[in-house]
């Protein structure tokens, strides 16, 4: 959790106003979260943070490429991640908020910080589309095409050429036996 870090963002010093942020995320990130979806990754946050008398306002905007395994051909390629998020922080003792909410975070009155890798974290995994998968399957230069052949090999489905070819291969018993099926 070393590298998390420079995440946190100590708010007892920053003036009344609005101030920004920006974080590179990559790999090393993504390792300091167990069974992440996502294990490498470029990605660049700006983080705007409005502080304000009674609360702090945090805008997201999270740019960059997640790198995922295709469900199809199992070949590593690049997502694009644009994401918009924002979330209200507030200070404890404001409206007798006294848990965390989706919307609203509550803060302490002895903290000075807030660490927004988890936030970060969750967004871009928020991001990752349910299907992995190559643009257009065998088309991309990161689609695996030995593993699609070896795919279609393995389906069972009989293709055209494959129907000729025992038709034409079929035992001429068979034949006499679909002449006597057609007298009758």
């Amino acid at each position: 959790m070393k590298s998390l870090q420079e995440y946190r963002i100590s708010y007892t010093g920053l003036k009344t106003g609005k101030h920004q942020f920006d974080f590179d995320i990559d790999e090393r990130f993504f390792n300091e979260f167990e069974y992440s979806l996502v294990k490498t990754g470029e990605l660049k946050v700006d983080l705007e943070l409005d502080k304000q008398e009674t609360m702090i306002i945090l805008q997201f905007a999270i740019r960059g490429n997640i790198f995922l395994n295709c469900d199809v051909c199992l070949s590593d390629f690049p997502t694009v991640v644009d994401v918009n998020e924002r979330q209200i922080v507030k200070f404890s003792g404001d409206e007798n908020l006294e848990d965390n909410t989706d919307e609203i975070i509550v803060l302490g009155k002895n903290e000075h910080e807030i660490d927004v890798s988890p936030l970060i974290y969750e967004y871009i995994n928020l991001a990752v589309p349910y299907f992995h998968r190559c643009e257009e399957s065998g088309s991309t230069p990161w689609c695996d095409k030995e593993m699609l052949e070896k795919l279609e090999k393995l389906s069972g489905q009989v293709t055209e050429e494959e129907e000729q070819e025992e038709q034409t291969s079929a035992d001429p018993r068979w034949d006499a036996l679909k002449k006597i099926k057609n007298n009758n």
